[in-house]
C-alpha cells in the first residue's frame, strides 16, 4: 500500500466531485435549505393549530343536575359553549333524573394523584347507556365533550358531602382533548372555591376534604385510539417507502437507458411515443405497488406483534386492504412525475440529482399530516398526496365520510391523470429524449397553431385545472352570497380558462364549440328533452342512492338563493341560464370536441362522466352524469351546442321554479316529498323517451370533416 498513490487518487476525486455544482447542490445547498424550512414550517403549523385551538370555544354538552355555581364557573371564560341535554334520549334523560343512574366506578382519591389531580389518567368505565350515548354525541361531532352532573351532587355539596361528576372525552380528537383539559382546569377551581367555603364551618363530613368527584372518561374505543396510532404513522411512511421504491427504477428506465444508449435504439423501432412512455410507466408503477404491499404487510404482522397482545387483531384485515387500494392513487402520481422528471437527466448520476429533490419537496407536505389537528376536510381533501395520507388516517379512525372520500379519489385521479399526461407530452419530444433542451411553451403544448383543434389529452388537462379551480374558488367564496358564488364559478371558473384556452391555442370557434344553428326538430327535441329529463332523474335515479339530508338542505340553501325572495327572472338567470351556456360550452363544446376522435359513444360517455365529476359531490354523481349523457347525444346529432344549451337551462330553469313556488309543486303532487312521485317520473320518462327518438330520426351531421386525420392537432 503506497499512501502517496492513494493521496493522490483522492485528492483528483475530490476535486472532481467538489466541482460539480448538482453535487454541491445536493450535499450541502439541499440541507441548508430544507431543514431549516421543514422545521419552521411544521412548527409554525403546529403553533398555528395550537393558537386555533385555544382560540376555539369548546362545545360541552351538560346532562344532568344544573348547578348554578358549577354553570358559572364554566361560563367564566369563553372557553366554553354549554348546551344542555344534547345528544341524550328523552328515556335516558328520565332514568337519569330519577337517580337510576349512577356512575359506575369508584372514588380514586386526589391525594394519590401527585398533585396533577385535574390531569390524572381516565379509569376505564364498562359499557353503559350514558357512556354509549356519550360517545355517539361525540363521535358525531356534534360537541367536544360530555358533563355529567350524577343524581344527588347538589344536595350531596349542601350536606358536605362528595358531588360526583363525570367528564367523557375522545382521546383521539384534538378538539375534545382541548375540551377535557378545559373541564378540568375549570372542575378544579370550582373544587378549591368549594373546599374553601367549607373550610369556613364546622363538623366536617366524610368526603368534605375531596369536594367533588371527577371521573374522566375516554370514550374512544380501542381501536381509534390504535387507529390513531397507524393513521399517522403508517401512511407518511407508506408513501416516502414506495416513492423511494420507484425512484430508481424511473432512473434506470429513462436516464440509466440513456447513459447505456438504449433508449436511442427503442426510439427507432417501429413503435409510438406514448407506447413506450406507457409500457414503463406500467414497470415503474408495478415497482412501486409491490414495494407498498410487502411493506404494508410487514408492517401491519409488526402491528400485531408489538401492540395487540396475544395476537388478537383489533383493526380488521379489510381496514389495511382499504389502506393499499387508498395508496394506488399516490403510487401513480408519483409514478407519472418521476418519470417525466428523469427523463431530462443525462445519465444516472444526473437523474439522482433531478429526483432526490422531488423526494424531499414530498416530504414537506407529508411531515404535516403527523401532526394532531390536521385532518382530512374539504381543504384538505384536493391536496396532492396529502388527500390521501389524510384519507388512509380518516379509515383507520372510522372517520371517512363518503363526499370527502369521492372528492379525495376524484382530485387524486384528476392530478394522476395530469402528471401522466405531462409525462407522455415529455416521450413525445424527442429533443428531450435525445439529450437536447426545449422550451417550456412547446413543451407544454402553449404555442398558437390557428386551425389546429384540442386533442383528448389537452381537454383532460383543462379539466383537471378547472376541476381544482372551481373547487378552491368555491371555498374561498363560502361567505359571498350564492348568487355570487354561482356566477363566479360559471364564468369564471369554467367559462374563462376555456375561452382563454380557445384563443391562445387558435383554435376555430364554430367548429370547437358546435356553433352551428340547429334544425327545428333538434330545437324541439332539445325543449322536450330540458322540460322532463329532470322528473326522471328526481323520480328514478334519485332512488338509486339517496343523499343525506345534510346535503339536501345545503342543495336547497343554494338553489333558494340564501332563502331570499328574489324575482323569478334572476332565478333562471342565475340557476338555468348561466349554468347551460358556461358549462356546455365547457363540456359539449371543448371536451366533447376533444374527444370526437375516439368516436360517438366514448366521447359523450367520457365528457358526460367529467360532467357528473365536475358537480364534485358523489351523490351528484349519476344524476349529472346522466344529463350529461343526454346533452351530450343532443349535441352529436344536431350538431349544436344550442340546443343543449336550452335543454340544460329548461332542465335547470323547470325544477327551480317548482322549488322557488310551492303551490306549483303542490299542483303536480312534487311538494314536501323526497322522490318525485312515480306518476309524474313515468310521464316525464316517456316524453324523454320520444324526445331521444326524435332527436335519432334527424340527419346525420357530417361533423368529423373538420377533424379529418390530415389536419393538424394539439
Amino acid at each position: 500500500m503506497r499512501p502517496r498513490i492513494i493521496w493522490t487518487i483522492f485528492r483528483k476525486e475530490i476535486t472532481e466531485t467538489l466541482r460539480d455544482r448538482r453535487t454541491l447542490l445536493m450535499m450541502i445547498g439541499l440541507p441548508l435549505l430544507l431543514y431549516p424550512l421543514m422545521i419552521i414550517g411544521v412548527g409554525k403549523l403546529a403553533e398555528s393549530q395550537e393558537e386555533a385551538q385555544e382560540a376555539r370555544s369548546s362545545r360541552v354538552a351538560l346532562w344532568g343536575e344544573t348547578v348554578p355555581k358549577l354553570i358559572g364557573e364554566l361560563q367564566r371564560s369563553d372557553s366554553f359553549t354549554v348546551e344542555y341535554w344534547t345528544g341524550m334520549s328523552s328515556a335516558l334523560r328520565s332514568d337519569l333524573e330519577a337517580g337510576k343512574l349512577q356512575p359506575f366506578l369508584t372514588v380514586v382519591d386526589p391525594k394519590k394523584s401527585k398533585g396533577d389531580w385535574k390531569k390524572r389518567s381516565s379509569d376505564i368505565e364498562e359499557e353503559n347507556p350514558v357512556l354509549s350515548a356519550a360517545r355517539s354525541v361525540i363521535s358525531n361531532r356534534r360537541v367536544d365533550a360530555v358533563l355529567v352532573v350524577w343524581p344527588g351532587f347538589q344536595r350531596a355539596l349542601l350536606e358536605g358531602r362528595v358531588g360526583r361528576v363525570s367528564t367523557y372525552y375522545d382521546s383521539v380528537r384534538e378538539e375534545s382533548q382541548k375540551a377535557r383539559e378545559r373541564l378540568g382546569d375549570a372542575l378544579f377551581e370550582f373544587r378549591k372555591t368549594l373546599i374553601a367555603e367549607r373550610e369556613k364551618g364546622e363538623g366536617l363530613a366524610e368526603g368534605f376534604s375531596l369536594g367533588i368527584e371527577v371521573l374522566p372518561r375516554n370514550v374512544a374505543p380501542q381501536t381509534r385510539r390504535q387507529g390513531q396510532i397507524l393513521g399517522i404513522v403508517l401512511p407518511f411512511t407508506l408513501i416516502i417507502i414506495s416513492a423511494s421504491s420507484c425512484l430508481y427504477a424511473a432512473i434506470d428506465l429513462t436516464a440509466g437507458e440513456k447513459e447505456r444508449n438504449t433508449l436511442q435504439t427503442l426510439l427507432c423501432a417501429p413503435v409510438l411515443p406514448q407506447e413506450i412512455i406507457l409500457g414503463k410507466f406500467m414497470t415503474v408503477w408495478t415497482v412501486a405497488v409491490l414495494a407498498t404491499l410487502a411493506n404494508l404487510l410487514s408492517m401491519a404482522a409488526t402491528f400485531v406483534r408489538v401492540m395487540i397482545p396475544e395476537g388478537q387483531l383489533s383493526l380488521s384485515p379489510s381496514t389495511y386492504l382499504v389502506a393499499f387500494l387508498m395508496l394506488l392513487p399516490v403510487t401513480f402520481t408519483v409514478t407519472s412525475v418521476f418519470l417525466a422528471v428523469a427523463v431530462f437527466a443525462k445519465d444516472f448520476k444526473d437523474g439522482q440529482n433531478f429526483l432526490t429533490p422531488v423526494l424531499m419537496l414530498l416530504m414537506l407536505p407529508l411531515g404535516a399530516t403527523m401532526l394532531p389537528g390536521i385532518e382530512l376536510n374539504a381543504w384538505t381533501a384536493f391536496v396532492p398526496i396529502v388527500n390521501i395520507a389524510l384519507l388512509i388516517k380518516a379509515v383507520f379512525l372510522a372517520e371517512a365520510h363518503g363526499e370527502l372520500v369521492f372528492l379525495t379519489l376524484a382530485s387524486s385521479a384528476a392530478y394522476g391523470m395530469l402528471t401522466l399526461l405531462f409525462a407522455a407530452r415529455v416521450f413525445q419530444r424527442e429533443q428531450i429524449l435525445l439529450g437536447g433542451k426545449e422550451s417550456i411553451r412547446a413543451l407544454l403544448g402553449l404555442r398558437r397553431e390557428v386551425g389546429a383543434f384540442p386533442s383528448p389529452s389537452l381537454v383532460l388537462s383543462l379539466f383537471g385545472i378547472v376541476f381544482v379551480l372551481a373547487f378552491y374558488g368555491s371555498l374561498f367564496l363560502k361567505n359571498a352570497s350564492a348568487t355570487q358564488v354561482i356566477l363566479l364559478t360559471e364564468f369564471g371558473f369554467f367559462l374563462l380558462p376555456t375561452l382563454a384556452l380557445a384563443f391562445a391555442k387558435g383554435f376555430p370557434r364554430r367548429e370547437t364549440f358546435a356553433l352551428r344553428l340547429p334544425r327545428w326538430k333538434g330545437v324541439v327535441a332539445g325543449t322536450m328533452m330540458g322540460v322532463t329529463a329532470w322528473a326522471f332523474v328526481g323520480g328514478v335515479l334519485i332512488r338509486l342512492l339517496p343523499p343525506p339530508e345534510s346535503l339536501i338542505r345545503a342543495m336547497e340553501k343554494i338553489f333558494l338563493l340564501d332563502q331570499k325572495p328574489v324575482p323569478l327572472w334572476i332565478v333562471w338567470l342565475v340557476l338555468a341560464v348561466s349554468p347551460a351556456v358556461c358549462e356546455e360550452l365547457l363540456f359539449r363544446g371543448m371536451i366533447l370536441s376533444g374527444f370526437r376522435r375516439l368516436g360517438m359513444w366514448p366521447a359523450i360517455l367520457l365528457s358526460g362522466l367529467l360532467f357528473g365529476l365536475a358537480h364534485s359531490s358523489i351523490y351528484r354523481l349519476i344524476p349529472t352524469f346522466f344529463l350529461g349523457v343526454l346533452f351530450g347525444y343532443l349535441v352529436w346529432r344536431t350538431g349544436s351546442v344550442y340546443c343543449s344549451i336550452v335543454a340544460h337551462a329548461l332542465n335547470n330553469g323547470v325544477a327551480m321554479t317548482l322549488l322557488h313556488h310551492k303551490w306549483l309543486g303542490s299542483l303536480l303532487g312534487a311538494d314536501g316529498v323526497k322522490y318525485l312521485p312515480w306518476r309524474l317520473a313515468s310521464a316525464g320518462t316517456v316524453i324523454l323517451l320520444f324526445s331521444m327518438w326524435l332527436i335519432s330520426t334527424l340527419p346525420k351531421v357530417n361533423q368529423d370533416s373538420s377533424l379529418l386525420p390530415r389536419q393538424r392537432r394539439s
